[in-house]
């Protein structure tokens, strides 16, 4: 997840174009993803993933990067979150209409890699007040919004985090990654 060092993970109009991104930090993110086998979505998020990633992959102009994310995320599972979608048609997509916590127990109980949430606050926030986020990849981007979609919102309970790692980029975003503990 992005956000702005004041907490924004969009601006007040649900703009997102203040956020650094370059073949460095995609890269970063690019091997992050290697341990993923199921990426999760909420509805608007989904719709935009939907709506790019596939014309991709056979764009030209494209970066070899984005031809590679494009492949990796036209194969992976994809799981949608959405209680006003009445159906998905993206290759390999899932739709969950309810129940989130068994839903997201039923997947982490299944073979394979990790889960991962993609941008998605709404459906993110579900996820914290439930307590089913294992851990957090934030990329804190230099830039404040004073206003937006906050990347925590209404957090009831104290969640403890240890930091598993950081990374300093170029362009002044830091990567920090964190794991929840748990007992």
């Amino acid at each position: 997840m992005h956000v702005s060092l004041d907490g924004f993970v969009a601006d007040a109009n649900g703009g997102m174009d203040w956020i650094q991104h370059d073949n460095e930090i995609f890269q970063y993110v690019t091997d992050k993803m290697e341990n993923v086998d199921a990426a999760i979505y909420g509805r608007t998020t989904y719709g935009m993933m939907e709506g790019y990633w596939p014309t991709v992959a056979n764009d030209p102009n494209a970066s070899e990067l984005d031809r590679h994310h494009a492949a990796w995320v036209e194969e992976v599972q994809k799981v949608v979150f959405s209680t006003t979608l009445e159906k998905v048609t993206w290759n390999n997509t899932t739709l969950i209409k309810g129940n989130t916590a068994e839903a997201v127990a039923r997947l982490k109980q299944q073979p394979g890699k990790n889960l991962m949430i993609f941008g998605s606050p709404r459906l993110t926030h579900s996820f914290m007040e439930l307590g089913l986020i294992d851990e957090y990849l934030i990329n804190v981007n230099p830039v404040l919004l004073g206003t937006g979609i906050p990347l925590f919102k209404d957090v009831q309970q104290k969640t403890n985090l240890q930091l598993l790692s950081t990374v300093t980029f170029k362009t002044g975003v830091v990567g920090l990654h964190y794991e929840t503990k748990r007992g």
